[in-house]
């Protein structure tokens, strides 16, 4: 089963640990994954501006990666998303589908926003499926938008409204609680 929990102070060094692993840095939008400083900041950032939440992945009980929220105090009602699973155990096998179903869920339940939208690497199929599954759409494509590891790379814009969540909501969790991922 997949939950999603807060943030906690405990949380700081598994957060960076997760992000300078290659595995998961190679995937991120940043230049370059960042030192312990840099990290200490954006994680007192994380834990201390309303405008931006951030919640542990769960599977079986166990933290296996990340998602967030930045943008939630804007007058616009919208956010932008970026989300990880950083164990290996867990990738492939629905968890990043049903975090986001989870997190879409606190988006337009909780915050009330609008509009939810991404970025992704264009090479990253798997978090195309798993964000197209979760009801994200194609709004936009990024050609050369970020350099990274020496060479520009391409980067898909994703984004899902409120009424277009609230059209696929219950079959996108109905599938997830059938198949064991989420419970009501």
């Amino acid at each position: 089963m997949v939950e999603l929990k807060p943030v906690t102070l405990s949380d700081r060094q598994r957060l960076y640990d997760w992000r300078i692993d290659p595995s998961v840095d190679r995937w991120m939008s940043d230049a370059a994954a960042p030192d312990w400083d840099l990290h200490n900041y954006w994680f007192d950032n994380l834990l201390s501006d309303p405008d931006v939440q951030g919640w542990v992945i769960y599977f079986a009980h166990e933290p296996v990666g990340f998602l967030s929220l930045r943008g939630l105090q804007g007058p616009n009602q919208r956010a932008e998303w970026g989300w990880y699973v950083a164990s290996a155990v867990a990738r492939g096998r629905g968890v990043g589908r049903a975090a986001q179903v989870l997190g879409l869920e606190i988006a337009f339940v909780d915050y009330g926003l609008e509009r939810v939208w991404a970025q992704v690497l264009a090479d990253n199929d798997a978090a195309l499926r798993a964000q197209g599954a979760a009801g994200f759409r194609r709004e936009g494509y990024l050609r050369n938008h970020l350099f990274k590891a020496g060479s520009f790379h391409d980067v898909v814009i994703l984004g899902v409204l409120a009424n277009e969540w609230n059209e696929n909501r219950e079959r996108l969790i109905s599938n997830l609680v059938r198949t064991g991922l989420l419970e009501r």
